[in-house]
């Protein structure tokens, strides 16, 4: 009888991932019956067995998830039900830790032979290093995808593999020949409409005070979907900066490879900067209770992926009231007019972006994954 796994991914970024994973499970072992929950991505590499429900599961923060408690109850109740009855030998959960922490507990205690592997750790080592001793009990391995993640999970006794960042990947895809256009300014401001309505005016101004000491400096900014690109267009008219600042639908990975620098709101957009060699600062501002909140939770000395991989500050952060106009145009001006300075940020940045690991990070997994198999 052929063996079965069970899979489990909440948001967009997991079920590419998950997706990527699971080709190269199956590519190594055809014969496995995987079924679980994804998105259309992991459906379509892993057919009907995945249902399709990270539209709806994708939501973000204590309070949307409070009030849609009996909605993520049902899905957990209806998962159970299912891995209970097909008695996979392996669960593999990726990301999504609020649900998937909770659900391997489930599964131990129903299932104790089922081999639990969580891939793309979460990052309790920023916000409660408290529930290692828990996840060490409760999981068979972890793959992470930061080399400082390995010895923090090991530390509490949980068996941990590093495979790299599947970003590295898509981002190698994207690579162009190009060169630098020396007075181009990347303004990056998030994927989210509510972080573009918060930051984009903030770098619409730093545009303007920037532009009028230096009037030769162009901008551009990039919508990830056509409505934020909309979004962005309304905001440069109400500022009056179109001839200025040049919105396009999509492509930030061409213009992290094509400005001379940038300033680009926290997230994965600072490691994919990073990993093209764009100089930049990062910004970051939240609702004051979610950002005194977080404080209180958050126990790291930097917030910028690129700077807790260095282990140093590679990028200015300006957080909350400091992600202001004046401080991301005296930082921008410094990168357009020290060339040194410019090209040295540049090469640090390369530098740590080259501990994500090489390409093949999915296939990586899906080796370690595959190890269990059989056993």
């Amino acid at each position: 009888m052929a063996e079965a796994l069970y899979v489990i991914a909440g948001e967009l970024s997991g079920d590419a991932h998950g997706a990527g994973m699971l080709r190269a499970l199956l590519s190594m072992h055809p014969e496995l019956e995987v079924r679980g929950a994804g998105g259309p991505e992991m459906r379509e590499v892993a057919g009907d067995g995945i249902r399709d429900w990270v539209e709806e599961a994708a939501v973000m923060g204590i309070w949307e998830v409070l009030k849609r408690y009996g909605w993520f109850k049902k899905r957990f109740d209806e998962m159970l039900t299912e891995v209970i009855a097909q008695k996979p030998s392996l669960l593999v959960l990726i990301d999504y830790p609020g649900f998937n922490l909770r659900f391997a507990e489930a599964v131990r205690q129903e299932l104790p032979k089922t081999k639990i592997i969580y891939y793309i750790s979460p990052q309790v080592w920023a916000w409660n290093k408290g529930r290692l001793p828990k996840m060490a009990r409760l999981l068979d391995e972890m793959l992470c995808l930061f080399p400082f993640e390995k010895p923090i999970f090991e530390g509490a006794g949980l068996p941990t593999t590093f495979v790299g960042h599947p970003l590295v990947d898509e981002l190698e895809e994207e690579r162009t020949a190009g060169s630098r256009e020396e007075n181009l300014v990347a303004l990056l401001p998030g994927s989210r409409e509510r972080e573009v309505s918060r930051l984009f005016p903030m770098m619409l101004e730093a545009a303007r005070r920037l532009n009028s000491k230096r009037p030769e400096t162009r901008f551009e900014a990039c919508g990830a979907s056509a409505k934020l690109s909309a979004r962005m267009r309304e905001l440069t008219a109400a500022a009056k900066l179109d001839e200025i600042v040049h919105i396009r639908d999509g492509g930030a990975h061409d213009l992290m490879q094509r400005a001379a620098c940038g300033v680009v709101a926290s997230g994965t957009a600072t490691l994919e900067a990073a990993y093209f060699g764009l100089p930049y600062c990062l910004v970051y501002k939240v609702a004051w209770p979610t950002y005194l909140m977080a404080k209180m939770l958050v126990k790291i000395e930097f917030i910028g992926l690129i700077n807790i991989l260095a282990g140093q500050k590679m990028v200015e952060e300006f957080i909350q009231s400091e992600a202001d106009p004046l401080h991301v145009e005296q930082s921008l001006s410094r990168f357009l007019s020290d060339d040194s300075f410019r090209e040295e940020t540049r090469r640090k940045l390369l530098a740590t972006a080259a501990k994500l690991g090489g390409p093949g990070a999915h296939v990586r997994a899906a080796t370690a994954i595959s190890k269990w198999i059989g056993r």
